[in-house]
């Protein structure tokens, strides 16, 4: 991914670049490529993980993928990955014009710039199955402001949770 990035995008800066790799490597976007290729349909699942929603996990499904890609390095060699890759990627590569940041490095830049404390993480809860568990995480910056929210893991909590109080602060 970071070579294809860098191929598409030879002018933009390593920071920038940082941002659309770390966008497109997350487990949700994993776990998206892997419904859209449909890898759900050939999951073998126990009842208990079928009845807890596992079919639809971003964390299994972005587990898959990223077997899957180690599956095919492994079997085919590094151009047949790479061509994998791409394919399965396809558009969400060029999407948006601009880098994206990341919630969590948004919210970062915002508290700095505004002369606020460091954002704070702090997992409150965590509930379900072993292989499908929900993180709640709270994200606090001093006594300004705080926001709450639930993920499949402890990341994509804390992302939504920096995307929450974001969008308190900012308005």
């Amino acid at each position: 991914m970071a070579e294809w990035l860098w191929e598409l995008f030879p002018s933009e800066p390593e920071g920038q670049l940082s941002k659309r790799l770390n966008s497109l490597v997350t487990g949700a976007v994993c776990a998206d490529v892997a419904r859209d290729l449909g890898v759900r349909a050939h999951l073998r699942l126990g009842k208990q993980a079928r009845d807890d929603g596992a079919y639809d996990s971003d964390n299994i499904l972005g587990d898959v993928m990223e077997a899957l890609i180690g599956a095919w390095y492994r079997e085919r060699g590094l151009e047949a990955a790479r061509s994998f890759i791409r394919g399965a990627w396809g558009a969400r590569v060029q999407r948006g014009g601009k880098a994206p940041q990341h919630p969590k490095s948004q919210l970062q830049e915002w508290a700095a710039s505004a002369g606020r404390s460091v954002p704070h993480y702090a997992v409150i809860d965590r509930s379900g199955p072993h292989h499908a568990p929900r993180f709640t995480v709270q994200v606090k910056i001093g006594t300004l402001a705080e926001a709450t929210a639930t993920g499949a893991n402890k990341q994509e909590a804390e992302t939504a949770a920096a995307k929450a109080l974001l969008e308190k602060v900012q308005g």
